[in-house]
């Protein structure tokens, strides 16, 4: 989750300024960049405990001996609760989830160096303190009440008013765990094509990557128990965006979306205003009551941005936001995959051949069904393992056709292993994870904390 905007103060005086913020995001192809985004959660070495904010082996002790490597401190009422290095930034999910937002990089090969060198440094002082640090995208041991929550203002409006609209929300804020990549569009018909291409191959990442088989110490019946929890989250802001596929969509139609996500708050003055369930459409009109009189501006408007979950995201630069999170090397995948196929116009055109004609009905049975059986759900007289090995195959191909080698001349397809062994094996990390479970852990979920960990 985002921290404050960096977007500007500018009041918000005509609607045409909403769409302009997403179409000031077109970039020519040579500019086109990959900002990976990764979370994972904490734990004690000692007793794998989540640690606390506070506390010679807390969280914000973590960040502080983070700053030895030149991150500088962002604080909140005089506490660190993030860092930033140039266009790069770590931060916390509510319950000390340590987030990664990668700097915005040309090649994969780029991104994976930087995640490598902040696993790194993330190892070398959570050592110090006797932390371990786990990439799966549920907490597997911990109950809800077990995780600690982090003092920052914003979490504090979206822990009292999740409960009132779902009832998995707060298990998203404090035992999930993703993946994301952030990538670019030349166009607002650019945008379009990618934007469907992606949302419609969504579940199938989804299912390539299901990595949360567990939920306190047992197997839940889910693969991809992160996936399942955003169905019962808040449906005024997350979901498969149906809309997207209709005629006519663009910017605008985007926009309208969000004006009718219910606001979280607004922030001004180093102060999170309380706003939750409030419209920002009579933010617009001045008409919202905790802030009587006020207009938005710019920086009310991107914060508002953020707060909509649906399976992609439209700032801008589209969001892919299905994967659970995983191990260094599917950090690096997660990129590839989605590079692969929409940086390349030919790959663009192969994965819309795939998906253009699948139905609402379908999408929804997709979405709906990876949670619990990823790759093995049947899908059109086969299964998602069969949409998985042509999407994979057509990434390949895309990232080929990139053609970035690295200083020993290898290309970006390379990323994709990890994904071509388990489109083809037909077996998740989560399946994987459950045979260990039931095998030789006897019974136990404590070994995927020494096993797993970074």
């Amino acid at each position: 989750m985002s921290g404050p905007s960096s977007a500007s103060d500018t009041p918000i005086t005509d609607g045409r300024q909403l769409a302009e913020v997403m179409a000031s995001g077109e970039k020519p192809r040579a500019d086109w960049r990959i900002g990976t985004e990764h979370e994972k959660f904490g734990f004690r070495m000692d007793d794998l405990r989540p640690p606390t904010f506070e506390g010679e082996r807390g969280i914000e002790a973590l960040l502080n001996g983070l700053t030895r490597f030149g991150w500088q401190p962002y604080q909140e009422h005089g506490r660190t609760i993030a860092l930033t290095k140039g266009m790069a930034s770590v931060t916390l999910e509510p319950a000390g989830q340590l987030e990664l937002s990668g700097a915005p990089l040309p090649t994969i090969h780029d991104t994976c160096k930087e995640v490598g060198s902040h696993l790194r440094e993330v190892r070398e002082v959570a050592d110090e303190l006797g932390l371990g640090f786990l990439g799966m995208g549920f907490q597997p041991k911990w109950r809800r009440e077990d995780m600690p929550w982090m003092p920052k203002d914003r979490y504090k409006i979206m822990r009292a008013y999740m409960p009132k609209v779902g009832n998995l929300g707060l298990d998203m804020m404090t035992r999930t765990c993703t993946v994301q990549v952030n990538l670019d569009y030349a166009s607002e018909a650019d945008m379009v094509k990618k934007f469907r291409v992606s949302l419609a191959l969504q579940p199938i990442a989804t299912a390539l990557f299901a990595d949360s088989p567990f939920t306190e110490g047992r197997p839940n019946g889910y693969l991809s128990y992160r996936s399942h929890i955003w169905t019962d989250t808040d449906p005024g802001r997350t979901g498969m965006l149906d809309f997207v596929f209709e005629d006519g969509f663009g910017y605008q139609r985007y926009v309208d979306y969000l004006l009718d996500v219910p606001m979280y708050f607004s922030h001004r003055d180093g102060i999170y205003h309380d706003a939750s369930g409030k419209s920002f459409r009579d933010f617009l009109q001045g008409k919202l009551d905790v802030l009587p009189g006020a207009l938005p501006t710019l920086r009310d408007w991107n914060d508002h941005m953020t707060t909509a979950f649906p399976e992609v995201r439209l700032k801008k630069f589209l969001e892919m936001r299905g994967a659970d999170s995983g191990p260094w090397s599917r950090i690096c995948a997660l990129p590839a995959f989605w590079v692969g196929l929409l940086y390349d116009d030919a790959a663009l055109d192969a994965a819309w051949d795939l998906v253009k004609d699948f139905t609402l009905a379908e999408r929804h049975a997709l979405r709906d069904g990876v949670p619990r059986q990823a790759l093995g759900l049947p899908f059109r007289g086969g299964t998602v393992q069969d949409l998985a090995r042509e999407a994979v195959k057509i990434a390949a191909a895309g990232l080929r056709r990139r053609a970035c080698a690295d200083g020993c001349g290898s290309d970006e397809a390379g990323f994709l292993d990890p994904l071509v062994e388990i489109a083809e094996s037909g077996k998740t990390p989560a399946e994987r994870k459950l045979a260990l479970f039931r095998g030789e852990w006897n019974g136990s979920v404590d070994p995927v904390f020494c096993e797993f960990s970074y």
